[in-house]
């Protein structure tokens, strides 16, 4: 009697896309959502305007700015240490700073919309927070070219638009302290600033309550991933906290605009103590490994 051939096991299925078994998003959703963000936040543009005239730019200037920097913070950042007295170098190496992250933004989406040589020079001067995160929140490359196109588009038109409004604003006003609208920059920072707070702690448990195993690792990979995400949360915590007493350190003794450069320094060092940590770490789990092994040959011998 033959013996039955054993049962193949059945094939791995392909990884599921992200937005798999969603229904298609229309265009109209897309287009509404791009449309709110870029009319919200072109609003804030007014606050820098009034900003900028505080600082002492004149209308002109602060009109160019918006035209050719186009990202919000390292301008705001720009202006107010050039109010606060310190050197253009310093200003603008702040500001460079603070862009550097849309060069990531950049890399990320230059992948995802695809676009033609020819147009990417222009597209990357709207490469910014919002229009990233309308872009890469589509599930699809004929989406994402369309939230990008209509974030920018609105939110470009609006800042500049308000810009020129808050600095005719400013200078018809006389000066904006009087009023209390130097604090219009902070207050900006703030705003932008607690929401991003908020969705990454309420981020933080989502992520781990729904994090799924590796495939043929069953629970080690939730097991895994959650000491990792923990960990570096707790470096961009370290990082943020020590960047902030750096820079009021050496608010009373540098000039400005150089305190956020030397703020810059708290990456590196923390990032430097938690290698430190981590090789002692793996010395001590090593160290107790042989002990072990030792031991054991010992008690067999």
């Amino acid at each position: 009697m033959t013996p039955a051939r054993p049962t193949p096991p059945p094939p791995i299925p392909p990884p599921t896309p992200p937005h798999a078994g969603l229904p298609p998003k229309p265009r109209a959703a897309v287009v509404r959502d791009a449309l709110g963000v870029g009319a919200a936040v072109g609003l804030s543009g007014f606050a820098f305007g009034v900003t900028s005239a505080g600082a002492g730019m004149t209308l002109a200037q602060t009109c160019v700015l918006s035209l050719l920097v186009f990202t919000g913070a390292s301008q705001f950042a720009l202006v107010g240490a050039l109010g606060a007295g310190g050197a253009p170098l310093a200003a603008a190496a702040g500001a460079l700073l603070l862009g550097v992250r849309n060069a990531f933004y950049g890399l990320r989406l230059s992948q995802m919309l695809g676009l033609p040589a020819a147009v990417r020079p222009l597209a990357a001067h709207w490469v910014i927070d919002e229009t990233s995160a309308v872009a890469l929140a589509q599930p699809d490359r004929r989406l994402a070219r369309l939230g990008f196109t209509v974030t920018g588009v609105t939110l470009y038109a609006g800042w500049n638009i308000t810009t020129l409004l808050g600095a005719l604003g400013a200078e018809a006003l006389g000066d904006p302290a009087a009023w209390g609208l130097d604090v219009a920059g902070p207050a900006v920072f703030l705003a932008l600033l607690l929401p991003m707070i908020r969705d990454r702690s309420s981020a933080a448990p989502s992520a781990r309550d729904g994090a799924t195993p590796a495939p043929g690792r069953g629970e080690a990979g939730t097991a895994t991933a959650r000491p990792i995400r923990a960990g570096a949360l707790r470096h961009e915590v370290a990082v943020a906290v020590l960047a902030v007493l750096l820079a009021l350190a050496c608010v009373p003794f540098l000039p400005a605009g150089v305190p956020v450069l030397v703020a810059v320094l708290a990456a590196p060092a923390v990032l430097g103590v938690a290698a430190l940590r981590s090789r002692s770490a793996a010395r001590r789990e090593r160290t107790a490994a042989e002990r072990t092994h030792r031991a054991a040959r010992e008690e067999e011998a």
